[in-house]
């Protein structure tokens, strides 16, 4: 049975990994091959998985939901160490955001 507490440490473990890898070969490591082929790239690979894992959930297809979630959550994270933003800054402005509803926040951001 895999625990929260085992899950947190495998998200931190990925999330070590995706930066490690940033100066490994592109020839050894898919994860340096993407942040090689820079941030277009990684965003477009990022939007693939979301698709993918929207359509397996409208299936309700839980394997593939399941298969989908973590290569979104993957390349997500792909996604953030090209852009060089550490997911503590992420975690910081959901942190922020739990001080007030979701409703409330969502009206509080600025319109373009």
């Amino acid at each position: 049975m895999v625990t929260q507490t085992t899950s947190l440490q495998t998200f931190a473990d990925l999330i070590d990994r995706i930066a490690e890898r940033r100066s490994a070969s592109p020839d050894e490591s898919y994860t340096a091959r993407l942040l090689k082929e820079g941030l277009s790239k990684c965003a477009k690979k990022f939007g693939e998985e979301a698709v993918e894992l929207a359509l397996a959930a409208v299936l309700r297809d839980q394997v593939h939901i399941r298969a989908e979630a973590a290569d979104t959550l993957y390349h997500y994270l792909v996604l953030l160490q090209a852009c060089n933003l550490p997911v503590s800054e992420v975690l910081a402005e959901l942190d922020d955001r739990m001080n007030q509803s979701g409703l409330d926040e969502k009206a509080s951001r600025k319109r373009p």
